[in-house]
């Protein structure tokens, strides 16, 4: 019957966009340009800088002096008393800021521009600290975002602020050596016991796989599986004894046996007869079988194959850490099911067992709950709005659609299941995340579209089942993202029925899946200053119970009840380091201590501020001496999401410090002060820094359950910079979190122990850039890992060129060109003068950015 109104339709929305690109003045918005460039950092020796907005008319027509007002995003405050160009910068909320005309403001001639200068905290070192996704609106169209197309950003070039140089670069990637491929290990991460023996397995389409316990009998499809991908079809599974006899034999096949060992240890034997995979349990053989994968040649991938050659081994070994974690940040920006499952693909091929999925926060709720359709019909998307009653707002440069926005998106409840049962079938176990009270301005907002639908159908008592605030609440706060209106009312009886809602539909889900959950992280962390103060329900609570001493009270009330609820559902607690801490008060300030009340009550904290220079550098193990079960979750060396370096062309935040592939290798669980060499600014750290801090003490190391790699998503849109950001840092996690304690990080002798490091950076970084990069070019559909920028000294002896990572071939030119794998490749020093291009390129074809410098 709607068929025929189609094209009308599509005629009426083209009309509808067209007349709010222009307005009554007939101002074309397409004729509008923006430019922003950085003027200075540190102005007037002040930590913050001047930039500017350029706005040009390049249209025929004036821009009108009002009725017109300009949104976009920034990540940091803007000094509203700053701003020039006789207009006004206003903070709205979170990350979303209005430019508008005052009154003085004459409006800009055709073909002529204005400049609008203003202050901002801080320094701008990279595109984070960029004003984004500009959108107009005019007076005329309230309810309509035009984006402003032709936004030009000028590179930031400030050389005061200590940014890397190709020649700093080169110096830092002398820090390694070259190994031959043949010398490498060829399991990755480091097994526990790893030795090479003469000869070599061959592998073919005919090779069948033998398994000899119906325990065992996912794992052989999964492998199975595998061989479609080298071979173009399944490989052929048979049920066999603990010999290995089968109908068709056991010799040139990959047995899978039982035996008696830990969980997820294993041992793997590759002779030129045969394979053989032996573990106690699914986990070990799952691990076992990852191994394998790893001993193959890393082209293994890239095309279809005849045969494998395998080199024979003795392996025997096992995890450090029963925990092994990734957080993927799906809530600030979304990330799809097609992507998620490449995520967990990856995450397997390490041996991480743990996803910990941030699905809710502030900016987004990314799983389906059937019963409360507003959290994600409301919730999900993101775009233009003053009300957030339809959607969100555009938040980390959505632009004005709701509808092409990395910030729209959410998995269905099959789709959610679909994921669950991936992650199951390779031992990966997902913790959903409900984040609460603070962070949960999605949920807060969404429970409010509900309450206005069911008031409206005159349901008061169903609109009010889950409200989430005290509507008479006056209290006012910033959060850290700077939101004034994204905390839970704790003391509302209705968001406990929402948190039991979400939390039974989330169990219906695993058990559907037939997936594992063992616990449900509920945030706890940033709640600010100032919430709950002026909330009159809230005040009622403080007056009835007599536990509750005051407005701070309110939060151990809360997660005590969140407790109870898991906990009569078998699951345990788990939160962020804020849920194991307790204010009180020395010489009349407020300290924060680890709560002695809740420590026996088996909660699992995630702790991530150890941020060197902060003062709170040992608050991870202090938790963990006190007796709480602790993730270490360290922004000093685990944050994925903070910027590879100090560059202008590395995006990312940098507040924790900055992170490369080195950082997660060096880190050293049960003592981290050791390697902690620089702090959040890159400044150097001297080791009598952590004199006086606590350290970990025996009882807290077995507090430690494992460690957890963080991606937070604000500065990631789309799946591509995920893999960037991810890759190849995730491999420096997989390291720490499976193989032995190294030697470098219990040497006592200092000089000793930096040549040991050396020494494993080099067999590190080396089996990273001929083994793992060209796996990752072709596995699962290939990985845009982050490929670093060329190194380059210019010498008496010409022009020197290096890449942090051994394997990757630099190639360059000298007239004017691009680089291409077509170049000329760099083996000797270029002694040609003149502008010269390198850039480095992985096996299939993919480059990094263009170092251009003039050899003189």
């Amino acid at each position: 019957m709607l068929r025929p109104l189609l094209p009308f339709l599509m005629l009426l929305s083209i009309s509808t966009a067209l007349f709010a690109q222009k307005r009554s003045s007939g101002f074309d918005t397409r004729k509008l340009s923006l430019r922003w460039e950085l003027i200075a950092n540190n102005y007037r020796k002040q930590p913050q800088f001047l930039s500017s907005f350029t706005i040009i008319n390049t249209g025929k027509t004036p821009l009108p002096a009002s009725g017109w007002v300009l949104y976009f995003n920034d990540n940091q405050e803007v000094l509203a008393n700053s701003v020039t160009g006789d207009m006004r910068i206003e903070h709205l909320n979170g990350d979303i800021f209005r430019l508008s005309p005052l009154p003085s403001f004459k409006g800009i001639k055709p073909k002529d521009s204005i400049r609008v200068e203003f202050l901002t905290g801080d320094i701008a070192l990279n595109a984070s600290d960029i004003p984004t996704a500009p959108f107009l609106v005019w007076d005329a169209q309230p309810k309509a975002g035009i984006p402003i197309r032709d936004y030009t950003v000028l590179p930031i070039t400030d050389t005061t602020i200590g940014l890397l140089t190709p020649e700093i670069l080169y110096s830092r990637n002398t820090e390694s050596t070259d190994i031959p491929a043949d010398r490498l290990t060829k399991i990755f991460p480091t097994p526990a016991s790893y030795q090479e023996n003469a000869g070599e397995f061959t592998a073919t389409a005919s090779t069948q796989i033998i398994n000899t316990d119906p325990a065992f009998d996912r794992e052989a499809g999964w492998l199975a599986d595998q061989w479609t991908a080298f071979f173009g079809k399944k490989a052929v599974t048979a049920k066999g004894d603990l010999t290995g006899n089968s109908m068709a034999g056991g010799k040139g096949s990959i047995l899978l046996q039982k035996k008696d060992l830990p969980d997820e240890a294993y041992e793997l034997n590759v002779t030129p007869e045969g394979i053989t995979i032996a573990a106690g349990g699914p986990a070990g053989i799952f691990y076992g079988i990852q191994s394998l994968q790893s001993l193959l040649p890393p082209s293994s991938w890239s095309a279809r194959q005849t045969a494998i050659r395998i080199p024979s081994v003795t392996v025997k070994d096992k995890p450090r850490f029963g925990f092994r974690s990734l957080l993927v940040d799906i809530a600030r920006n979304f990330q799809t099911k097609k992507e998620m499952l490449k995520v967990l693909d990856v995450m397997a091929l390490y041996k991480l067992n743990a996803l910990h999925l941030h699905f809710s926060d502030d900016e987004g709720w990314r799983i389906e709950i059937p019963s409360l359709p507003e959290l994600t019909g409301v919730g999900a998307r993101r775009g233009y709005t003053t009300d957030s009653k339809e959607f969100l707002p555009a938040s980390y440069g959505d632009g004005p659609d709701p509808d092409h926005s990395f910030g729209t998106g959410y998995y269905t409840r099959q789709d959610f299941i679909e994921i669950l049962k991936y992650a199951r079938d390779r031992h990966i176990q997902v913790i959903p995340e409900v984040e609460s009270p603070g962070h949960a301005r999605a949920a807060v907002k969404a429970m409010d579209a509900r309450y206005e639908r069911l008031i409206k159908e005159g349901k008061k008592e169903e609109a009010e089942q889950y409200l989430l605030r005290d509507p008479e609440d006056r209290s006012i706060y910033s959060s850290a993202q700077m939101w004034s209106d994204n905390v839970i009312c704790v003391a509302r009886p209705s968001a406990y029925r929402f948190l039991e809602k979400v939390a039974d539909e989330l169990i219906a889900m695993y058990k559907e899946a037939g997936a594992p959950l063992e616990t449900i992280h509920f945030g706890g962390d940033e709640v600010p200053a100032g919430v709950w103060e002026q909330s009159p329900i809230c005040q009622a609570l403080l007056k009835s119970d007599a536990r509750l001493k005051n407005t701070d009270d309110l939060w151990y009330y809360y997660f005590d009840k969140l407790n109870t609820m898991l906990h009569n559902r078998g699951l345990f607690l788990s939160g962020w380091e804020e849920v194991a801490m307790r204010k009180t008060v020395l010489d009349g300030n407020k300290q924060m201590i680890p709560n002695p009340t809740l420590a026996n009550e088996n909660i699992r904290v995630h702790v991530w501020n150890n941020m060197i220079g902060s003062g709170s550098e040992d608050l991870p193990y202090r938790i963990a001496n006190a007796g709480y079960k602790v993730v270490l979750s360290c922004v000093s060396n685990l944050y994925f999401d903070l910027a590879y370096t100090k560059s202008a062309d590395e995006a990312g935040y940098y507040w924790g410090g900055f992170l490369d592939l080195d950082k997660p290798f060096y880190f050293i669980p049960f003592d981290y002060y050791k390697n902690s060499t620089e702090d959040r600014k890159g400044n150097p750290v001297d080791p009598s820094y952590f004199l006086g801090k606590d350290r970990l003490t025996d009882y807290g190391k077995s507090n430690i359950a494992g460690i957890q790699g963080l991606l937070w998503a604000e500065n990631v849109r789309g799946p591509e910079r995920l893999e960037y950001m991810l890759l190849p840092k995730l491999l420096g996690l997989a390291e720490r979190a499976w193989a032995s304690d190294p030697d470098w990080a219990t040497e006592k002798d200092l000089q000793k122990s930096k040549s040991l490091y050396r020494q494993a950076w080099s067999g590190f970084i080396n089996r990273v850039g001929k083994r793992e990069l060209p796996r990752l070019d072709y596995y699962s559909g290939g990985f845009n890992y982050r490929i670093p920028s060329v190194g380059a000294s210019i010498t008496g002896e010409g022009l020197l060129a290096n890449n942090q990572i051994p394997g990757l071939s630099i190639h360059y030119t000298t007239d004017g060109t691009e680089p291409t794998l077509q170049s000329r490749t760099y083996e000797a020093p270029i002694t040609g003068k003149g502008i010269v291009k390198l850039k480095a390129f992985a096996t299939n074809g993919r480059s990094g950015r263009t170092l251009s410098i003039k050899n003189q």
